[in-house]
């Protein structure tokens, strides 16, 4: 390719040079003067590796630093009038840890914690000032039923904690909600997700309640005690409870991690105003549209409350708030109180605050339709700045700037021709193929560090970074430096034009990196991503010292234009690295419940060699500005090199740590029974089924205490039985159950009780093709039972979402309870062609879970065998299944 564009160029240089070029005998003496003194002014070699220190110093020194600043938490000795006292929050967090897990349908969920909150809100009512607010308290108990995901999401007795409060004699019908909730995964004693937020917002509650500064709108305080099932008390708040249909906006506050600040990754839908009245009143910003746009994807492994709100909500919109940071203990025994530092939750509280009573007086909630206009464009500077546009202006100024880019660099290329007296197609024919070289740049600068991860996932080695993310820096930011600087170094290396000062045509390559970001910012405009604000702000931050250079001397004066260059790109080197740096921080945690169907190594290193490029793109070329740039390639060679041995060959690539960096391994102790149709047992065996969660699977847990001899793969059942044959317990170990493994035990597992299905009876209707068939069944808190008909064999009719009929071969209806424990009854009714109902006509599967209840002592002996990086999160379960 090289040659073919090099003789292309030559053909076409030797066309130009055959036209006469306006250049007097004084002027061709100056411009030849000239060049040799550029030739001379490049720096000293190893001034080229300060240049790339001064870099990566800058990032650490304040890109770091800023990214995990927080402020200084007040104590009760600090209290003012109207401020969040951290201090207060966290001492009501100690207590909420101390709980323990908060299961639903568990003591500590449905009593301890119930009572716990009730607690803290009687006190805060003895202190609300009566003559400027009302306050009321409620706690509903609801059930119902919606689809979420592929399962029917049904819930009984589920609890929320209401609180609203309203200014004297409000006559206002728009409540601002503010959510948070107080249930857990099992094992967790959830301090981060979701304590921090629950304490902050008791203490918003208690503020608000407390100072002598009113507001528009009564606003709703719900604790929900239902998130965790997967969003069941939310979508009974928004959808049964009196107040819910009166909320129009909504602070949803969740957590992936604890600890840190929290980010602001969903607003809207289509109310851009939103961000308007975020960025004037925050306190500590921290936000990105582009997060928003990833987390709409649904490639994460996360979701919130939320969802259900703006769908189920009455014309709702509104803000999604979470903790980020420090995931990596998200849903384990160790998301511990001791893990949230005091300036996390004032950070946390202060921001809440301010939103909360900059939105109870928001006159646009009067009118939401008014003011509909559309998604908008954010983002913040390193916490201390918030920059927000309609995503309208956001359209207009991604397609100026990148107009504005090509004319500039045209421009350029005309003042190069000029002062290089040659002329402009001459130059211009040159620019064509660095352009094509920064095409091939720009894809090496993603190529090789997703090759690295790809090679690293071939060999069983993914998540080396996992608890050691400076690995990233030698696996994927260098060697993307390496494919972005390469086919530049070597085109200087090689040309033998003498024609073009060598300034200038190291300038010429910084504009091909330019034109290729600004025409990769017009396709992801006209896609309809808000995420091109990203390729825009960089270019902005080329074209402003182009045009000063273009206006001065400094253009055609040697190196002289790298001066104004290298100033203006401190501001996209900092932002654009703190960014990655945000979605690394969120996501590498996260890769640790990916799932091992995707290799996460492709995401982790995409994200870095983009860093890489959107940081450093313009800068890396300039190392060419110095004597034998090929030192610094080499120097980086080498880095990558040590920095693979090291991840690939020694226990630092290892990815997990005991309690601060686990291995999430969540699997059920299974006892399963399958009773034929004529009531004989074909099927009673026991085991453990393991629903690994990171790419690595069991290889982590091999070599060490635990015995795995017999482990298999559940996919080759899964032709042979209704759901692979196993109780999968919710919409995710569903949809990852071919992946799942089953380890066969020789001792049957012993569980609190065998609960099996009670066929009620059946009765064929008057179409004589209609059966009708009911069930109940006295189900743990934590129940499912799945439903798959025979091929000649349609559901019409059932108690569950109709809706949901259909959707998939075998129907999941997913059970839980909190407070009523009252027996699943249900019926269904069959449509059969023939009429001949004296066949089996469907299997029905109830798997019962029996969380936070002890297992037998041999499956405490193979738990207590796992090593101390795993995190296990188990419990028994017995299914069983008939035919009918």
């Amino acid at each position: 390719m090289w040659q073919a564009l090099r003789s292309r160029c030559d053909s076409c240089r030797n066309k130009i040079e055959d036209e006469p070029v306006e250049c007097g005998s004084h002027r061709s003496s100056s411009c030849k003067s000239t060049k040799n003194q550029q030739e001379n002014w490049r720096g000293p070699w190893y001034l080229a590796h300060g240049f790339l220190l001064f870099w990566v110093l800058l990032f650490f020194a304040v890109v770091v630093p800023l990214f995990y600043r927080l402020p200084n938490g007040l104590t009760i000795e600090d209290a003012g009038k109207g401020v969040f006292i951290a201090e207060r929050a966290q001492n009501n967090l100690y207590s909420f840890d101390k709980i323990g897990t908060k299961v639903v349908g568990s003591d500590g969920n449905e009593n301890k914690t119930v009572a716990f909150l009730l607690g803290v809100v009687a006190l805060i009512e003895e202190n609300v000032l009566d003559e400027y607010f009302d306050i009321e308290v409620d706690v509903q108990v609801v059930s119902g039923s919606y689809i979420h995901w592929t399962m029917v999401n049904m819930y009984q007795g589920v609890q929320n904690i209401a609180i609203k409060l309203s200014p004297k004699n409000c006559t206002s019908e728009t409540y601002v909600l503010i959510n948070t909730h107080f249930d857990s995964k099992p094992t967790s004693p959830s301090a981060g997700d979701d304590g921090q937020m629950v304490v902050a917002n008791l203490e918003v509650l208690r503020v608000m309640s407390s100072t002598r500064q009113t507001f528009k709108h009564p606003i709703v305080f719900l604790f929900n005690g239902a998130e965790e099932n997967p969003l069941e008390a939310s979508h009974g708040f928004i959808t049964k409870h009196r107040w819910g249909k009166l909320c129009k906006l909504v602070i949803n506050l969740d957590s992936a991690g604890g600890g840190g600040r929290e980010i602001l990754f969903q607003s809207g839908p289509n109310h851009p105003w939103i961000m308007s009245v975020y960025k004037k009143h925050i306190i500590h910003p921290f936000a990105t549209s582009m997060a928003e746009e990833i987390f709409q994807t649904g490639i994460l492994p996360s979701d919130t409350d939320f969802g259900n709100f703006i769908k189920y909500g009455s014309g709702l919109v509104g803000l999604d708030i979470a903790q980020c940071i420090n995931g990596y203990t998200y849903h384990t025994k160790y998301d511990r109180f001791a893990n949230i530092p005091r300036g996390s939750i004032q950070n946390t509280g202060e921001n809440v605050l301010a939103l909360v009573r900059a939105f109870s007086n928001a006159t646009e909630l009067e009118n939401l339709s008014a003011y509909a206009s559309g998604h908008a464009v954010f983002f913040d500077i390193l916490g201390l700045y918030f920059i927000s546009y309609s995503a309208s202006t956001g359209v207009i100024l991604n397609y100026s700037i990148a107009a504005v880019t090509i004319i500039l660099v045209f421009i350029s290329i005309s003042r190069i021709a000029s002062v290089s007296c040659v002329s402009t197609r001459y130059v211009l024919c040159w620019f064509i193929l660095i352009f094509v070289l920064q095409v091939v740049a720009f894809v090496l600068g993603l190529a090789v560090p997703i090759g690295v991860g790809y090679l690293f996932d071939k060999y069983g080695l993914p998540l080396t970074y996992y608890s050691t993310p400076v690995l990233m820096i030698g696996l994927y930011v260098f060697p993307s430096l390496l494919g972005l600087s390469l086919p530049s170094y070597i085109y200087l290396k090689l040309q033998k034009t003498d024609k073009v000062p060598f300034a200038q045509q190291l300038q010429l390559v910084l504009h091909g990196h330019a034109i290729v970001l600004a025409i990769l910012g017009i396709g992801i405009t006209a896609y309809g991503l808000r995420s091109a604000y990203v390729v825009t702000w960089t270019l902005i931050f080329y074209v402003i010292p182009l045009a000063i250079n273009l206006l001065t001397t400094l253009h055609d004066r040697g190196f002289s234009w790298t001066g104004v260059l290298k100033i203006c790109q401190i501001a996209p080197f900092i932002y654009n690295s703190y960014l990655i740096y945000t979605f690394l921080v969120t996501l590498v945690s996260m890769m640790g419940r990916f799932g091992r169907s995707t290799n996460p190594d492709l995401v982790i290193a995409l994200l870095n060699g983009l860093g890489a490029i959107l940081a450093l793109g313009f800068l890396i070329p300039l190392v060419n500005m110095f004597r034998r740039p090929s030192l610094i390639l080499l120097a980086v060679l080498a880095v990558s090199g040590v920095t693979i041995y090291t991840a690939s060959s020694t226990q630092i690539g290892f990815p997990y740590r005991p309690k601060t960096n686990v291995e999430r391994v969540p699997f059920l102790h299974v006892r399963r029974v399958f009773q034929e149709y004529d009531g004989t047992v074909s099927k009673d065996d026991s085991g453990y089924l393991f629903n690994f969660q990171d790419r690595r699977g069991p290889a982590p847990l091999n070599n060490t205490r635990v015995n795995l001899t017999g482990l298999v793969s559940v996919a080759p059942d899964c032709d042979k039985y209704m759901m692979c044959g196993f109780p999968m317990y919710d919409h995710r170990w569903v949809k990852n159950k071919l992946l799942a493994m089953w380890l066969p035990r020789s001792e049957p597992v012993v569980v609190p009780s065998e609960i099996k299905l009670e066929f009620l009876g059946k009765t064929l209707l008057e179409d004589n093709q209609t059966i009708h068939m009911e069930f109940r069944a006295n189900c743990t808190d934590h129940c499912s039972v799945f439903i798959q008909p025979e091929t000649d064999v349609t559901i019409t009719n059932w108690t569950f979402p109709i809706a949901y009929i259909g959707q998939n071969t075998v129907s999941h209806i997913y059970f839980t309870y909190g407070k009523v424990n009252s027996p699943l009854e249900f019926f269904i009714e069959f449509y059969k062609p023939d009429g001949d109902f004296d066949v089996p006509i469907t299997q029905i599967g109830l798997a019962n879970h029996f969380i936070g209840r002890e297992t037998d002592p041999t499956s405490q002996k193979f738990t207590k065998s796992l090593p101390s990086y795993a995190a296990p999160v188990d419990w028994a379960t017995y299914y069983h299944v008939s035919i009918y």
